[in-house]
């Protein structure tokens, strides 16, 4: 009952704050317009009806809502949406007026008296096949306008198309734009992301920063896809469930379903619903002149919406294995797809189980657990026994016990040598190394990180804040590799060095965001490979496998000469584990086989627990909650917000016992480790390698305390004594 009267009356606040906004709006523009009623509400924007006083006319006012305002920057977003009103063509929705008021942005469009393309689907279901050639054919010539201008929509859809007379008009063109360049990592505070699942192409569902005319392409072929046969060429009960369909599985044939489409018309279709770019319409005119040519009819291969085994979905053999543990599910196996398309058939899929007890069961830590021997026939974790110390394990796959590394207790975060015959791990901040066949625990270097991989060479390669570092494996003083931008907000994360010793896999993260990347040796240069995601592996055959934010583990074939990826991700896994500090819980052996631990990132609830046992909720959204600490006098709570889906970013909150109110204290997507100061005015925590301090009633901007030159975050434990 509590939480929902906090609910209330936050919601009443919010309107009180929206009514306020408005109405300062409305007395700001009195001269200019008059603000008549509101006409909906958007995923970006509240629309209401105007009438334009200057020139006698109604007119649509968008009020941006005021939380995606406040992140990009009212000044940034009204310079970047200039480019808007610059678009003159009969089928876009063009941008009469645009400006700010305290804060409260907006823009004019034209009021179109008519509906729009979703309204008719609505309706109507499906359009005749003339029909939906012509609005097809009318948007497309919209987008190579905008497109031989530089602009990309970026969210083509229905709901965007407005119908006038008959005829489309394209609006909130350039909006989109306008909030990814100026949002950046920092949209997904809002609450909102950039484009529709149903309509997204598969680069941008993949979280491709740089988009092309490819991308609008592929969504208007989805818009067209609808209107032939009454829905989307993906469906699903999820955003994550329609966007894995987007990347994976093809659409089904469109004569199967409607016998009156001609044949040219559905192959023009399915080229701009192509996964890779390079096999769509180069533009949206050649796609719209497509539907003109006879000649472009050919056969299709008709396949079914059903969701594809691991099988079908991948070429050449595969084997695959399930590897359970109490409370952590660890899969092990082949890429049966990752392998020469000349191989003509895949054997199926086989899992089995085995479940740890007793001595040498998994437990998880800091980092990766658990690593896989290069050619994929061992495995080593890290697992507690009867005493509960905690130590390595390995296991072959043809034995059934597990059997203690002597001299690891302790120890975290494994790595194979290239050849298999030696372990890395760290070791009291210690990066150390052992010989499986046995023999001492030898220390290679002080160096503390918590992402050391075995490279040729017998070099051991990682990252801190400071940039990527190798070291020889028999010791010796860390050499930097490569440094990352600082003004960038950029860093490098859990390194992964090809076979081949020219380049090394890294997780890029700027600004929070992660996309993958690869540094060049010798001469440590950056190479954006353009998609998002993180902790990418190699994988022998030319393959580099990723983790998605959602715990989906994705591979693709990968050019290590033009860093570039050479076909559409496809997915591997689901429900890969993360931790604290956004580690993959995984190990991928060169061979394709995968350890990881499994289970959702489930949100998490607030709770205080009192000793005789009585746990009382606290009334706040379940979100990834993470170190909770209580103020010296045990009224306040301070702790970190994880935001897994929006990147790798983390804030500190702080929660008020007695009176029940949130408050966020950092903005800077990089705090962690909160500790109060005795007075339990402040709090003292880490970011990007250094120490603030920030005062919790939210007054002034934070102090900085201390620099610790190239240290990793998590690696500075503050003291206790205030």
């Amino acid at each position: 009952r509590g939480g929902r009267e906090l609910d209330r009356g936050a919601e009443g606040e919010s309107d009180t704050a929206v009514s306020d906004a408005l109405n300062r709006l409305t007395a700001a523009l009195a001269d200019r317009y008059r603000i008549e009623r509101e006409l909906g509400q958007g995923g970006m924007a509240t629309v209401y009806l105007a009438q334009d006083l200057r020139h006698d006319r109604k007119v649509a006012l968008k009020v941006l809502r005021a939380e995606l305002a406040a992140v990009i920057g009212a000044a940034r977003f009204l310079q970047e949406i200039k480019t808007t009103a610059n678009l003159q063509h009969p089928h876009i929705l063009a941008l009469h007026d645009s400006g700010e008021v305290d804060g409260t942005v907006f823009y004019v469009m034209p009021y179109v008296e008519g509906e729009s393309l979703r309204d008719r689907l609505t309706r109507e279901k499906q359009l005749s096949v003339e029909e939906a050639v012509r609005i097809t054919r009318e948007v497309a010539s919209a987008l190579d306008y905008a497109h031989r201008h530089g602009v990309i929509h970026r969210d083509i859809k229905p709901e965007n198309i407005l119908l006038h007379d008959g005829s489309a008009l394209v609006a909130d063109f350039g909006i989109a734009l306008a909030a990814s360049r100026t949002g950046a990592g920092r949209m997904t505070e809002t609450g909102m992301s950039l484009g529709t699942p149903h309509y997204m192409s598969p680069e941008q569902a993949m979280g491709e920063r740089e988009l092309d005319a490819r991308s609008d392409v592929y969504a208007l072929g989805c818009v067209a896809y609808e209107m032939l046969s009454g829905e989307p060429p993906f469906t699903g009960p999820t955003a994550q469930a329609i966007l894995a369909r987007v990347v994976t599985e093809e659409p089904r044939s469109l004569t199967l379903q409607r016998k009156t489409i001609p044949l040219h018309v559905e192959a023009a279709v399915i080229m701009a619903l192509s996964k890779l770019p390079a096999d769509r319409f180069a533009s949206a005119a050649q796609f719209a002149e497509a539907f003109g040519n006879p000649s472009l009819a050919r056969p299709i291969s008709h396949t079914t919406s059903t969701a594809p085994s691991l099988a079908s979905v991948r070429r050449g053999p595969a084997t695959w294995a399930l590897w359970a543990a109490v409370l952590a599910a660890v899969a092990l196996g082949a890429w049966g797809w990752l392998r020469p398309k000349s191989v003509p058939r895949a054997p199926p899929v086989t899992r089995f189980s085995i479940e740890f007890v007793g001595a040498g069961r998994v437990v998880d830590a800091q980092g990766s657990p658990l690593a896989v021997s290069p050619d994929g026939s061992r495995i080593v974790y890290l697992g507690e026994n009867a005493t509960g110390s905690r130590a390595l394990y390995t296991r072959a796959l043809d034995r059934e016990d597990p059997v203690e590394i002597a001299g690891t207790v302790g120890a975290m975060a494994p790595f194979f040598s290239p050849d298999g015959a030696s372990l890395g791990f760290i070791q009291d901040n210690r990066i150390r190394k052992v010989a499986l066949a046995g023999g001492a625990v030898t220390t290679i270097s002080e160096a503390s990180t918590s992402s050391p991989a075995w490279g040729l060479g017998d070099l051991i390669y990682f990252s801190t804040l400071a940039g990527l570092f190798r070291v020889s494996a028999a010791g010796g003083q860390p050499e930097l590799v490569a440094a990352p931008d600082s003004a960038k907000g950029d860093s490098y994360r859990w390194p992964d060095p090809l076979p081949d010793g020219k380049s090394v896999l890294v997780t890029l993260v700027r600004q929070g965001a992660p996309s993958l990347a690869a540094i060049s040796l010798p001469d440590g240069r950056l190479h954006e490979i353009g998609q998002g995601g993180m902790y990418p592996r190699w994988v022998d055959g030319g393959f580099i496998a990723f983790v998605q934010t959602d715990g989906t583990l994705f591979g693709a074939r990968y050019d290590a000469r033009r860093f570039r990826l050479t076909s559409a991700p496809g997915p591997v896994a689901e429900g890969v584990r993360f931790g604290p500090a956004f580690p993959a819980k995984l190990g991928i052996a060169r061979t394709g086989a995968v350890a990881y631990l499994g289970g959702q990132n489930t949100l998490r609830e607030l709770v205080v627990v009192e000793r005789p046992g009585r746990i009382t909720p606290i009334a706040v959204p379940s979100r990834l909650y993470v170190g909770p600490r209580f103020s010296p006098d045990g009224q306040r709570l301070a702790f970190q917000v994880l935001d897994v889906a929006g990147g790798l970013l983390v804030d500190l909150w702080t929660y008020d016992l007695r009176s029940g109110s949130l408050s966020r204290a950092t903005f800077d997507s990089a705090s962690i480790n909160p500790e109060w100061k005795s007075d339990g005015k402040r709090l003292v925590y880490l970011s990007r390698g250094r120490v603030f301090s920030i005062a919790t009633d939210g007054s002034g901007a934070p102090e900085s305390l201390l620099a610790v030159p190239g240290r990793s975050i998590g690696e500075i434990q503050p003291g206790r004594d205030g």
